[in-house]
């Protein structure tokens, strides 16, 4: 994939998953690292379950959702790990 399409992917991801947890805290750039983070975490996680389809060489729905159970994850461990929680307090 190219990098546009890296970021884009990274965005949805990112802000996608932080629906699912809940956590509301970052912005654009945040939400991109997290997605993209998200999907090499899933994407590793996928490969070590013997999930052979999983590709991240094009936009697909699979590598999607697998970029977003990662990036999901990802928030509830950083969650964890330093204790706060990216909820609005107001």
């Amino acid at each position: 994939m190219g990098l546009l399409t890296w970021i884009v992917f990274g965005f949805i991801a990112g802000t996608v998953a932080g629906w699912v947890t809940g956590h509301r805290g970052g912005g654009c750039v945040s939400r991109i690292v997290v997605g993209v983070v998200g999907a090499l975490v899933g994407g590793s996680l996928a490969r070590a379950a013997g999930i052979k389809q999983v590709s991240f060489q094009s936009f697909t729905l699979v590598g999607l959702l697998i970029a977003i159970a990662g990036a999901s994850l990802l928030l509830l461990i950083l969650e964890t790990v330093t204790g706060r929680s990216g909820h609005s307090r107001f």
